[in-house]
């Protein structure tokens, strides 16, 4: 079965996100919609796409359309999301789900009752890199993770005109970027912290730049940093009992998607897995969850826990102390 998709926006995100689409092999990219439909034409010839729509809603209501991509900014989500499945359109939504834990809670129940499938835009858990390095720490091979860093952080023009640097639409390094790190985090772990601490760079109330620490059970911990103001990092060390492993480009691998291990008594072991786009395996994994009528991985339901852990993080930054992590139902 093939999957007809619409877009409901034209964010520059679309420009890596349309040949993804062009590649997955159970999809068909239908539809863009734009709150004008000058700039949603304009995307559609530029990208060969067979339809535009001069509003959301529009996109919403084709009947052709059985799912959407949604790289509205982070305020946004909820209202999109809900008002897509709604109509009975499944979503791919732009990671973070929603600004804060509690938002996605209420989403994802109130999703559930339209029987359409939800997932959060992370590519990283779909490349085959990241189901080979699960499969290594769950035979034991690196012994008991006992800590993990990852970090991921870029460069942004500070104008104060971009919608990552305003309050308003739930911006922040935290958001933008530093999910990637706690949702990697929680990921290596296979466990949720208890507690969190975190300092934070904050500018018109948003944060430029963050970094702390993850406390867990047994004496295990994490740390990680993000930002706007440091140049392009984006790794994950896992060290466990036996060794320490190291993925560099973690969440945006290249065409040779490597990592190593580093094992105790020195040797250094390297693997590689060429010729994937993780973008396209998403789409793909996605629409197989459509078809099958089942939870997508990573589902609703892992975008709140991740979210439980974001907002800790920035009640500690705000606070100064350490805080504890919600684990509700």
């Amino acid at each position: 079965m093939v999957i007809h998709w619409g877009i409901l926006g034209v964010a520059k995100i679309n420009d890596r996100l349309i040949p993804a689409f062009n590649k997955a092999s159970n999809t068909e990219l239908r539809a863009i919609a734009s709150r004008s439909l000058d700039k949603a034409s304009a995307a559609a010839k530029a990208a060969g796409i067979p339809v535009a729509h001069g509003s959301y809603e529009a996109l919403l209501d084709d009947p052709a359309v059985d799912a959407v991509y949604i790289p509205l900014p982070n305020h946004l989500h909820a209202e999109w999301t809900l008002k897509a499945a709604e109509r009975g359109k499944h979503v791919l939504c732009e990671k973070p789900l929603c600004p804060t834990a509690l938002e996605a809670r209420q989403l994802v129940d109130a999703v559930k009752e339209y029987n359409v499938r939800l997932m959060d835009g992370f590519m990283w858990p779909h490349h085959p890199r990241t189901h080979e390095i699960r499969r290594f720490l769950d035979d034991g091979r690196l012994g008991e993770v006992r800590h993990v860093h990852a970090v991921f952080t870029f460069m942004l023009d500070l104008d104060g005109t971009n919608i990552r640097l305003r309050s308003d639409t739930a911006g922040g390094s935290l958001l933008d970027v530093g999910c990637y790190p706690i949702f990697g985090i929680r990921w290596a772990m296979d466990a949720e912290p208890e507690s969190v601490w975190a300092t934070a760079t904050m500018e018109q109330g948003v944060d430029l730049r963050m970094s702390g620490v993850l406390k867990f059970a047994g004496n295990k911990t994490a740390t990680f940093d993000c930002g706007f103001t440091l140049p392009f990092r984006g790794s994950m060390e896992i060290v466990g009992t036996k060794g320490t492993m190291r993925v560099p480009d973690m969440w945006l691998p290249p065409e040779a998607a490597v990592y190593e291990v580093e094992w105790d008594d020195r040797r250094v072991e390297h693997f590689a897995i060429s010729g994937h786009d993780q973008i396209a395996h998403m789409i793909e994994d996605f629409g197989r969850a459509i078809v099958e009528k089942r939870e997508p991985v990573p589902s609703g339901e892992e975008s709140v826990r991740t979210l439980r852990v974001l907002d800790a993080l920035a009640r500690s930054a705000r606070e100064g102390r350490e805080v504890r992590v919600e684990h509700g139902s």
